[in-house]
C-alpha cells in the first residue's frame, strides 16, 4: 500500500491508499460510505491486488485524512470529486484507468450511481456494496423521521480504548484490520477524547442528500453494468426485510444488473468479509459482467 493524493475542486486535497496500481488486472477504484475512510477498504485491496487487480480507495472531501472544507457536501460536488480522481489516475497510469470498475460501500454506493449516471463514459461498470440501492425515502416518507433514526451517536465523551472495545463487542467476527480502520474514522481531542473526523453537522448535509437523492430515481440512467452486493443479518434499520424489495427493484430497474447476496454479513461488508467480497468482484469481472 501507499499513500496518494488528489486535487479536487477549489484546491481541496483528497488523500487515499494505492494498492497494486501496476497490476494487470481491471482496475478499481474504491469509495467508503458516509462517515467512514479509505482504510475500511484495506483488506479487500489486498486481496484484490492477490488476485490480480489494482485499486485506490480515497477519503471522501470532510472525512479521514483528506481536506475539510466548509462546503461542497453535495453528490454532484462529491462525484466531480470523483472524476477528477479518475482523471489523476488516467493520467498516471494510463488509459486502462480511463474507465475502471467503481465500487461504492454504503453512501459510496449512491455515490457511484451518481457518478455512472451523469457521466457515464467515465467508469465500465458499478459495483453497490450494501449501497446505491436502498431507497430512504420509502422508509421515512419524512425527513424528521429519517433525520431522528439515522442521526449519529455521540461518542464524543468516549475514550479510544473505550470505543475500540465497543467496536470489538458489536462486531465480534471483524479482523483486526477491519476494527483499526473503523477507529480510524475518528481522531482524539485534547481532552484524550474521540471525535469524528465528519463533524455532525457534515454527517446530517449528506444524511438529507442521501434522503433527498434515492439511487432508485437514477438507476435507469445507468448504461453500464452495476453488481449489487447487499448484505442481511445486520440486525439494524439498514437490514430490513424490506430491502430485498428494494434489491428486486434495482434488478427489475437496471439495465444490466446483477446481485450477490452476503448473508449473515453486517453493513461493512468490506471490513468484515474482505476475501470473500474481493472474491465476488474478480470473479464478476472474470466471466465479463463487470468488464
Amino acid at each position: 500500500m501507499r499513500p496518494v493524493v488528489f486535487e479536487a475542486g477549489g484546491g481541496v486535497v483528497l488523500r487515499g491508499i494505492a494498492q497494486g496500481t501496476d497490476a494487470d488486472g481491471a482496475p478499481l477504484l474504491l469509495v467508503h460510505g458516509l462517515a467512514s475512510n479509505a482504510r475500511m477498504w484495506a483488506g479487500t485491496a489486498r486481496e484484490l491486488d492477490a488476485l490480480g487487480h489494482p485499486s485506490v480507495s480515497v477519503d471522501l472531501r470532510g472525512h479521514g485524512t483528506s481536506d475539510k472544507p466548509d462546503g461542497g457536501y453535495d453528490f454532484p460536488t462529491m462525484v466531480e470529486d470523483l472524476v477528477r480522481v479518475l482523471s489523476a489516475l488516467a493520467a498516471e497510469h494510463g488509459e486502462r484507468w480511463r474507465r475502471p470498475v467503481v465500487a461504492g460501500q454504503s453512501m459510496g454506493g449512491n455515490l457511484v450511481v451518481e457518478l455512472a449516471a451523469s457521466h457515464p463514459g467515465a467508469v465500465a461498470a458499478v459495483a453497490g456494496v450494501d449501497g446505491g440501492m436502498i431507497d430512504l425515502p420509502a422508509h421515512f416518507p419524512a425527513w424528521a423521521d429519517c433525520e431522528r433514526e439515522l442521526a449519529p451517536p455521540d461518542l464524543t465523551h468516549r475514550t479510544p480504548d473505550e470505543l475500540r472495545a465497543m467496536i470489538r463487542a458489536g462486531s465480534p467476527d471483524w479482523p483486526e484490520e477491519g476494527i483499526d480502520a473503523m477507529m480510524a474514522c475518528f481522531g482524539v481531542s485534547d481532552e484524550g477524547t474521540v471525535r469524528p473526523h465528519l463533524t455532525r453537522e457534515r454527517h446530517m448535509r449528506l444524511l438529507r442528500e442521501l434522503w433527498e437523492r434515492p439511487p432508485a430515481r437514477r438507476l435507469a440512467h445507468l448504461t453500464v453494468p452495476m453488481l449489487l452486493l447487499p448484505a442481511e443479518g445486520g440486525g439494524s434499520v439498514a437490514f430490513t426485510a424490506d430491502k430485498r424489495r428494494d434489491v428486486q427493484h434495482a434488478l427489475d430497474t437496471l439495465a444490466r444488473g446483477r446481485a450477490h447476496w452476503f448473508s449473515p454479513a453486517d453493513h461493512d461488508i468490506h471490513a468484515q468479509h474482505p476475501r470473500q467480497l474481493a472474491e465476488v468482484l474478480h470473479d464478476a469481472i472474470a466471466d465479463g459482467f463487470l468488464a
